[in-house]
């Protein structure tokens, strides 16, 4: 531990499956110190943030005002950080009123739209803010979508198969998204027509990304998180899978934002941006 003062960070979405491992997380970290817990879960209200999470008192009773909360975090001696894992339906507010307070969002809630990320890096580069949008905080996923793209140079027809538990509520995935964004920049259009296809039912051939990527959702439960990129060509397949068997191994990505999001002055998406 170095002698800076540790940097404040606040957890939205705190009582949640993702919620409770950043607890677990930021409070063993030596250069970080949790000062607030956010839910707004009724069931955890007032209930120590530690105990819910598993790793034992805390002291920090999970509230259910982000206002009040950032406010808190602005009367630190550093700047705070907030780590968001909330809704689809609120992370775009949760954020901007983050930067508006002048605490650094660290988001890896799914769902945000391109206009609503390209609003958000606008106001977060107005107000000299850094943030971080991060759809995967897994460095497998990272290597992943880095072999996908040397890929693509020898394959013209490539799918995408997101499968996640049946409480996730977008799709596809922002991880997936995200992939077909990459493959998507890389100046080819992929899977030219063999033949004039007839879907029989709505949504078969799953949803079509930019330069005709299709990416197919699965929801069951029992899943966590996991990933497959197939590419096809005469004769061979090549498939690239990714699979989350635990939710502490996006913890190292989480920490390494958290400390990255620090000497940022405007929005940066995607971890392979700062690893």
């Amino acid at each position: 531990m170095t002698n800076a003062s540790p940097i404040p960070v606040v957890v939205n979405g705190a009582a949640g499956k993702m919620g409770r491992e950043v607890i677990k997380a930021v409070s063993q970290a030596d250069d970080m110190t949790l000062i607030g817990a956010v839910d707004h879960n009724p069931n955890y209200m007032g209930q120590d943030v530690g105990e819910v999470a598993g790793c034992g008192a805390l002291e920090i009773p999970i509230l259910n005002d982000l206002q009040a909360t950032l406010v808190m975090a602005t009367q630190e001696k550093v700047q705070g950080v907030m780590v968001d894992f909330t809704h689809p339906d609120s992370v775009y507010e949760n954020v901007r009123t983050a930067i508006a307070y002048g605490v650094r969002p660290v988001v890896g809630t799914t769902g945000l739209t391109s206009d609503q990320i390209k609003d958000l890096g606008e106001f977060a580069e107005k107000a000299s803010t850094g943030a971080l949008i991060i759809p995967n905080f897994s460095i497998g996923m990272v290597l992943l979508q880095q072999a996908a793209i040397q890929a693509s140079q020898y394959f013209d027809h490539v799918e995408i198969i997101e499968l996640h538990h049946n409480q996730k509520a977008d799709a596809p995935s922002g991880t997936a998204i995200q992939t077909a964004q990459q493959l998507a920049g890389l100046g080819k259009t992929y899977n030219p027509a063999k033949v004039e296809e007839t879907e029989k039912l709505a949504g078969a051939r799953g949803s079509v990304a930019n330069d005709n990527i299709r990416i197919h959702s699965v929801r069951l439960p029992g899943l966590i998180a996991h990933q497959e990129v197939i590419f096809g060509a005469t004769g061979q397949i090549y498939t690239l899978r990714h699979d989350t068997s635990d939710r502490s191994c996006y913890m190292p990505g989480v920490l390494l934002a958290i400390r990255k999001v620090t000497q940022l002055k405007s929005l940066i998406y995607g971890l392979d941006k700062i690893l």
